[in-house]
């Protein structure tokens, strides 16, 4: 990743700290993933040769960029979600900042009915946003995944009881590997393999 783009997600860490602390209605916050989860998703998205991405929960695009940056270079394509239209404006004018925004497919809606409409295949989905959609969403999206997917889940370790039927789902598939790693709040990657029926 270019140092330029480094300097900007460093500047939309800073200001996205800012204004959380400042922020008092919890819908209006940034609530950015954690810039070591970030770094460890932007390499799982490299080092999978991911091309297409799906993220769930744009905010103001910092992991959008994050993701855009990691796989658009080589190809890669990110479709992300928000159901926040002002939210996806701050993230399309943050994307268009770091030259990221050919790469990227934004949409504005509830995500699960979004995701229905979706046709895949995705090689790397990427949950950040409502928790408790996260298992239907989830089940949504097993038969529009690649052969081979990486899956995260930000906040696994912070808001767990919210996400305790996603994870324990995760656990109970057998075409998954599963590991939950103690970096930022929590972050969930499963490695999905297809299965033959």
């Amino acid at each position: 990743m270019n140092p330029e783009i480094r300097a900007f997600l460093k500047q939309l860490e800073d200001s996205g700290r800012l204004h959380d602390a400042q922020e008092p209605e919890h819908s209006r916050k940034m609530l950015n993933l954690e810039p070591d989860a970030a770094e460890l998703m932007s390499i799982l998205a490299q080092t999978s040769g991911a091309a297409h991405a799906l993220e769930i929960g744009t905010s103001n695009g910092y992991s959008t960029v994050w993701l855009a940056a990691s796989i658009g270079p080589s190809g890669g394509r990110v479709l992300s979600i928000d159901r926040s239209a002002e939210k996806q404006s701050m993230a399309r004018a943050n994307l268009a900042k770091a030259d990221l925004l050919d790469y990227v497919d934004l949409r504005c809606g509830d995500a699960t009915e979004i995701i229905r409409t979706l046709p895949g295949p995705f090689d790397f989905v990427f949950f950040d946003a409502d928790r408790r959609s996260a298992l239907e969403q989830l089940n949504l999206l097993l038969p529009k995944l690649a052969p081979r997917a990486l899956i995260l889940a930000d906040n696994a370790l912070s808001h767990f009881e919210e996400l305790k039927e996603y994870l324990t789902a995760l656990r109970r598939m057998d075409q998954l590997q599963h590991v939950l790693i103690p970096i930022g709040k929590g972050l969930s990657v499963a490695f999905a393999t297809a299965t033959t029926p």
